[in-house]
C-alpha cells in the first residue's frame, strides 16, 4: 500500500513540478538585472582655519539698525507736541516726518 502512494506522489511531482518552477518574463524585459549606478564621489574634507597666536585680532563690526517705524512716529509726535501743534496738525506732521 505504500508503493502505489509513493508512485502517485512522484508522478504528480514530475507532472506539475516543471510548470511551477518556470517564470514568465514580459516582452521587452531582460532576464539580467541592470548594473547599479556608480557610487557618489567622496565628500571633500577641509581642515578648519586655526587662528594664529601672534596675528592681530579682527572683529566684525556691524552698524546698529536704524530706528523702527514706531520709534520714528513717536519722536515725530513728541516734536510736534513740543512745537505746540494741535492733534490734527500733529497727525499730518508725523505722517510727513516719519516717511
Amino acid at each position: 500500500m505504500k508503493h502505489p502512494s509513493i508512485i502517485i506522489t512522484v508522478a504528480a511531482a514530475l507532472a506539475f513540478g516543471g510548470a511551477a518552477s518556470a517564470q514568465m518574463l514580459p516582452p521587452g524585459y531582460s532576464q539580467f538585472n541592470p548594473l547599479p549606478p556608480p557610487p557618489p564621489p567622496s565628500p571633500k574634507i577641509e581642515a578648519p582655519v586655526v587662528p594664529q597666536l601672534d596675528a592681530p585680532l579682527t572683529q566684525n563690526y556691524t552698524s546698529t539698525p536704524g530706528p523702527s517705524f514706531s520709534d520714528r512716529i513717536t519722536s515725530c509726535l513728541e516734536e510736534g507736541a513740543a512745537a505746540g501743534l494741535g492733534p490734527n496738525a500733529r497727525a499730518a506732521f508725523s505722517r510727513s516726518c516719519a516717511n
